[in-house]
């Protein structure tokens, strides 16, 4: 499973220009699921994601958590994030999980966070052609892939 973070002071989501998801301060999650990923991708990957400090304390020094804010969250499911552009021009998009293993995931995904963060969370639709608006506070974008758990 692969995560692109974004902070946010605020992101959004639009599907067929209707308004689906809109959160203020927090982290806008792209995910990116594999057909190897598994219940202990989703609890590394949700655990990680709370805990990290990537949001400022009263110093302006990175060492607060999404859970130490009550920050908010979106979730998107992204299939481009395990493109291979080894060969040629055009990505290959192999290494994704098709549509009928990805989206069960996704779902738990969904379901684990809300869970572990003990709130809702925001989200796309999956498959769905959407329209994502953000502002990137700082900017702070991480990168995390839970099979090299970093």
């Amino acid at each position: 499973m692969r995560a692109v973070l974004q902070r946010v002071s605020e992101a959004s989501v639009k599907i067929d220009y209707k308004l689906c998801s809109v959160i203020r301060e927090g982290i806008l999650i792209l995910l990116g699921i594999e057909d190897e990923d598994s219940q202990e991708d989703i609890e590394w990957l949700t655990r990680k994601i709370i805990n990290m400090r990537i949001f400022n304390d009263r110093d302006g020094v990175m060492n607060l958590s999404l859970k130490q804010i009550d920050g908010n969250v979106i979730v998107v499911s992204q299939f481009t994030l395990h493109a291979s552009t080894k060969k040629g021009n055009r990505p290959s998009y192999i290494k994704a999980a098709k549509p009928e293993v990805a989206e069960p995931l996704y779902e738990k995904f969904i379901a684990h966070f809300e869970k572990e963060f003990g709130k809702d969370v925001g989200q796309g639709r999956f498959g769905a052609d959407m329209k994502i608006s953000l502002i990137n506070d700082g900017p702070v974008t991480i990168i995390l892939d839970s099979k090299d758990k970093r």
